[in-house]
C-alpha cells in the first residue's frame, strides 16, 4: 500500500518576489465561543485561555462541502464600483503625460461630435448624424482605455489579488475589436457604393472628414512612439497605448480615404469611392490584426508567446531526468500581462527524498526561462 502526501511549496527568486506557501493539515480548527454557565460559581475562574472552550473542526477530512462566510453585504458592491471610479479619476488627474493627452483628445472628439450631431439634426443631413454617432462610440472606447490607465495603478486587494493591470489588456482588446468592426463596416459601405449610382453621392461630408482628420492626426502625434503595426510589449501600458494609437490612426486613414474618394469623384474617376473604401478597409484590418491576436492570446491564457514550446518540454525532461523524480505532470504556463508570466507544475518524487534541492533546481530552470511566478507541487510516492 502506497502512502501519499501532498504539499504545496513556494520559492523566493533572487529578485525578492515572495511565493505563497501552503501545506495540508489534518484539519483547520475554529474557536467556538463558550457556552454560558448554568449557575455562577463564586470560585475563581481559571485563565481565559484555559477555560473549557470547545474547538470544532473548521475543515475536516470527512467534510464534503465548505461553508464560506458571506463576503459582500448589501450595498458593498455599489460602493466598490464608486471607489473604482474615484480611483480612476485620481489616476487620470495625477497620471502621466500620455493619459492627459488622451483625455484632451477625447474632449476634442466629444465636442466635435456634438457640434456635428446638432448640425446634422438642424440641416437634416443623415450622413452627419451617422458620423457623429460613430465618433461618439469611438470616444466611449477611448474613454474605457483612459479608465484602464487610471485604475491599473490601484494596488492588489482581497478581490483582485493579481491587481488591476490586466484591465489594460482588456481595453486594448476592446479597441482591437472595435477596429475590426470598423473594417467590416467600411467593406459593407464600399459594397453599397458599388451598387448605387455614384453620381448621386453627396460631397458635404468633405468638411467633416477634414476636421476629423486634423483631430486624429493630433492624436497620432501624441502617441507617435507607438505608431507601428508590430511592437514588442514589455508592459501592459505598452499594449494599451498601442491600441489607442491604432484607433486614432485607423480613424485618420478612414477620413483620408473619404477625402480622396470625394476628390476623385470631382475629377470624374469611376468607382473612386469603392476603391478608396476597399483599400481603407483592408488597411485597417491588417493594421489591427496583430494587436487582436496578442490581446486575445493573453485573455485566453495561452502559453507565453515569447517562450518557444520546445523550451518548456526541455525543462520538463531535465526535471524528469533527476534520480529522485518519478514523474512530471500538470505543467501550465500563461501570461498575466505582457512581461509577467505565471506557471504551476506537479513533481512526483520518491518517498523520503528531501525536496529543497529539487525545488531549487525546478525554480532555477523556469526562472531562467522567464517565468516570474511559479508554484511547484511536490507529491511523495
Amino acid at each position: 500500500m502506497q502512502e501519499r502526501k501532498d504539499a504545496m511549496f513556494s520559492y523566493q527568486f533572487p529578485d525578492g518576489d515572495r511565493r505563497l506557501a501552503f501545506s495540508r493539515q489534518s484539519s483547520f480548527r475554529q474557536w467556538d465561543p463558550p457556552l454560558p454557565s448554568p449557575s455562577p460559581s463564586p470560585s475563581p475562574s481559571p485563565s481565559p485561555m484555559l477555560r473549557s472552550h470547545s474547538f470544532k473542526p473548521y475543515l475536516a477530512r470527512s467534510d464534503s462541502t465548505v461553508g464560506m462566510p458571506l463576503l459582500e453585504k448589501s450595498g458593498q458592491k455599489d460602493a466598490t464600483w464608486v471607489a473604482l471610479m474615484l480611483a480612476a479619476v485620481r489616476g487620470v488627474a495625477n497620471g502621466s503625460r500620455p493619459m492627459k493627452r488622451l483625455a484632451l483628445m477625447i474632449s476634442l472628439n466629444v465636442a466635435y461630435s456634438m457640434i456635428e450631431l446638432l448640425l446634422g439634426l438642424f440641416t437634416g443631413r443623415v450622413g452627419l448624424v451617422s458620423d457623429a454617432f460613430h465618433l461618439t462610440f469611438g470616444c466611449g472606447i477611448l474613454t474605457f482605455s483612459l479608465f484602464a490607465m487610471g485604475i491599473s495603478r490601484k494596488k492588489p486587494d482581497e478581490t483582485y489579488t493579481y491587481g488591476y493591470k490586466r484591465l489594460e489588456v482588456l481595453a486594448a482588446f476592446t479597441n482591437a475589436l472595435f477596429l475590426l468592426f470598423l473594417s467590416f463596416s467600411l467593406a459593407v459601405e464600399a459594397l453599397h457604393a458599388f451598387m448605387q449610382d455614384e453620381s448621386e453621392h453627396k460631397h458635404y461630408l468633405i468638411v467633416s472628414a477634414v476636421t476629423n482628420l486634423l483631430v486624429n492626426l493630433l492624436g497620432v502625434w501624441f502617441f507617435r512612439s507607438y505608431a507601428r503595426v508590430n511592437i514588442v510589449y514589455w508592459k501592459p501600458e505598452d499594449m494599451n497605448y498601442h491600441s489607442v494609437c491604432l484607433h486614432v490612426l485607423a480613424d485618420s486613414i478612414r477620413s483620408a480615404g473619404l477625402i480622396l474618394a470625394s476628390w476623385f469623384l470631382t475629377l470624374g474617376v469611376e468607382n473612386a469611392e469603392v476603391l478608396c473604401l476597399g483599400i481603407v478597409s483592408v488597411a485597417v484590418f491588417m493594421l489591427v490584426l496583430p494587436l487582436f491576436k496578442a490581446t486575445g492570446s493573453i485573455l485566453l491564457q495561452i502559453a507565453p508567446s515569447n517562450i518557444h514550446p520546445s523550451a518548456f518540454n526541455k525543462c520538463s525532461r531535465q526535471i524528469a531526468s533527476l534520480e529522485e523524480v518519478l514523474e512530471v505532470s500538470q505543467a501550465r504556463f500563461w501570461e498575466l500581462v505582457p512581461g509577467y508570466s505565471i506557471g504551476s507544475i506537479s513533481v512526483q518524487v520518491k518517498k523520503g527524498v528531501h525536496e529543497d534541492r529539487i525545488l531549487q533546481h525546478v525554480n532555477g530552470l523556469y526562472n531562467d526561462l522567464g517565468i516570474q511566478d511559479l508554484t511547484v507541487q511536490i507529491d511523495y510516492k
